[in-house]
């Protein structure tokens, strides 16, 4: 049964994750943020061409505490579900993350999808076994009727991920947000609630 409070729908995550043939996905906690910070040091330059410009001071353990905090804090709040991928071959071994943010109630309910992945672990159908995961229960608990997700043009491996995954194209938008320092254009996607 789909709960709109934040801390309702979280009640009903699986203590041990959610949990596929390869993959876990936890919930963003503060014994993570080590690992998170490992993850993001590791994969810095790989990552840096898809997201906002990023500071030094990004990487370091203050941040990441501070992030870490926004993250539980926006969970219990029910405005966001902030999901970190770990590897079942190397249990311990945090691989990637998904973000459910921007969670919208009313007439609207709706989210916008964010994710990312291990170099080392792309094109092996492990964030397509990890978001099918997540895109379940966030329909499921929290009730949604739709999932936006948003790429730019040139980044072939989302495009197919989320066509994989169901999401429809809806258009694209001119200098939608700053990336690497640079207004990019980004395809507009968006995967609706099977069962609505």
């Amino acid at each position: 049964m789909a709960v709109e409070a934040g801390h309702s729908a979280m009640a009903q995550f699986p203590p041990g994750g959610l949990k596929t043939e390869r993959v876990v996905l936890r919930p963003a906690t503060s014994q993570y943020t080590g690992a998170l910070l490992i993850y993001r040091l590791a994969n810095r330059a790989h990552l840096d061409h898809w997201e906002p410009l990023r500071e030094d001071a990004f990487f370091t353990m203050q941040a990441a505490n501070e992030r870490m905090a926004l993250m539980e804090t926006a969970m219990a709040a029910g405005t966001a579900l902030h999901l970190l991928i770990f590897s079942n071959e190397r249990r311990q071994t945090l691989i990637g993350d998904c973000h459910f943010t921007n969670i919208v109630r009313g007439p609207f309910q709706a989210c916008h999808l964010g994710y990312s992945i291990d170099q080392h672990y792309e094109g092996r159908g492990l964030m397509r076994e990890a978001l099918a995961a997540a895109l379940g229960f966030i329909f499921d608990a929290y009730g949604l009727h739709r999932v936006m997700a948003s790429y730019r043009p040139e980044n072939d491996r989302s495009a197919r991920l989320l066509a994989r995954l169901g999401f429809e194209h809806e258009g694209l938008a001119k200098a939608y947000l700053k990336i690497d320092g640079q207004w990019a254009d980004h395809v507009l996607t968006s995967l609706v609630n099977p069962k609505d």
